[in-house]
């Protein structure tokens, strides 16, 4: 009896043991739901994934790769994933082979539904951090359309200072999502907020206020028309004839195309392109953040023709290169779409255009957006 009761001790302590050295080498994913343990991060950046489903047959997690999980006798099922790149990454719970939302995750609107994310931290980055420095507001608002006959939904960032400072005007930038995404992106996952608030107080941007709109815009009774002028009209209507007035209206603003920029990530940099190119009057500085308007998605065709899909860009670059304060284009180095941006670029500048480009380590996700607007915002209002 003695001996199984020592057994039963060193078991005992040795289980300890492990779950001490798991909470030392694994932590809680800040996206978590407030007091979810699980899923949590080692410290080689591998994934641990627990769901209690005593009922399922077959549960997997897809974090851009199947997982298949295993069940105990409690009808808990567990897996530990690959090392993950460092970024924001939408995933999915597949029960049965529906693809559900992790109850233990928050929910983003991402990949055109709602969907659990991990935030996966990168090791000396924290410009996205929460810091003591003063801090702006992100307030939402409402709107009403003239041409989708409906009201609408933005965010706006107004930098520290703005509120006790009354006679002080503004430059605006306008940043838009990609596709399935909406004005939630950029206010949360991209946490354009807290990017603004640190480069100000630093130094490295101007004080600006920063409007997030819901880039999703159709002619009446149409779907999206593509990465064309024509296709990107219907936005282009939004926001010049509806949303940049009612800023300018209801905000502090400096009203000129001098103080005004405009960039997007993905589908969001292929209306930025064309609106903010295509608009001097409007916008000085134009964004564009990894989009497929340059090649690496699937699309037909013989490729990008700069001149063609803005006529005189490269033919009559100095008048553009006299129009804009800033031509910024951005990529993902993992990004299928980098070559044909880095391509895009040769020719642009090799025609005399004057284009900014930086690119970053990552594919096509967040952690890269955020780099790009993080750099865009210390260039633009200079």
């Amino acid at each position: 009896m003695k001996h199984f009761l020592l057994i039963l001790m060193i078991i005992a302590q040795a289980s300890m043991f492990c779950l001490g050295q798991e909470n030392q080498k694994s932590v809680p994913a800040t996206s978590n739901v407030a007091g979810a343990e699980y899923p949590k991060i080692q410290t080689d950046l591998s994934v641990i994934f627990r769901v209690k489903a005593p009922d399922a047959k077959k549960v997997q997690i897809d974090l851009g790769k199947l997982y298949d999980m295993t069940k105990d006798d409690q009808g808990v099922w567990s897996v530990t994933t690959d090392p993950q790149v460092p970024g924001f990454h939408y995933y999915s719970l597949v029960i049965d082979g529906v693809k559900v939302a992790d109850p233990a995750s928050e929910s983003f609107y991402g990949m055109g539904r709602m969907a659990s994310a991990i935030e996966i931290p990168e090791k000396g980055i924290d410009f996205y951090t929460i810091k003591d420095v003063p801090h702006g507001a992100l307030s939402s608002k409402y709107y009403y359309s003239e041409y989708t006959k409906s009201w609408r939904r933005l965010f706006v960032y107004t930098p520290p200072g703005y509120d006790t400072n009354s006679r002080e005007k503004y430059p605006v930038v306008y940043i838009q999502h990609g596709g399935g995404e909406d004005e939630t992106g950029w206010a949360v996952q991209g946490k354009t907020d807290i990017i603004l608030d640190n480069l100000i107080a630093e130094g490295k941007a101007k004080p600006m206020i920063v409007v997030i709109s819901n880039g999703n815009v159709t002619a009446p009774g149409r779907t999206f028309g593509g990465y064309s002028s024509k296709g990107m009209a219907p936005f282009k209507e939004e926001m010049t004839k509806n949303i940049v007035p009612f800023i300018d209206t209801n905000y502090r603003t400096l009203p000129d195309a001098d103080n005004r920029a405009i960039c997007g990530l993905s589908m969001g940099g292929g209306q930025s392109f064309f609106v903010g190119l295509e608009s001097p009057e409007y916008f000085g500085s134009v964004g564009v953040f990894s989009t497929g308007l340059f090649g690496g998605i699937r699309t037909s065709g013989s490729g990008f023709d700069a001149e063609k899909e803005i006529p005189g860009l490269l033919s009559e670059s100095d008048k553009f290169n006299k129009n804009l304060d800033l031509f910024y284009i951005s990529c993902g180095e993992q990004d299928m779409r980098i070559e044909h941006t880095k391509k895009a670029v040769k020719v642009m500048r090799e025609n005399g255009l004057e284009v900014e480009f930086n690119s970053f380590p990552g594919d096509h996700e967040w952690q890269v957006w955020r780099k790009s607007l993080h750099d865009f915002a210390t260039r633009v209002f200079k």
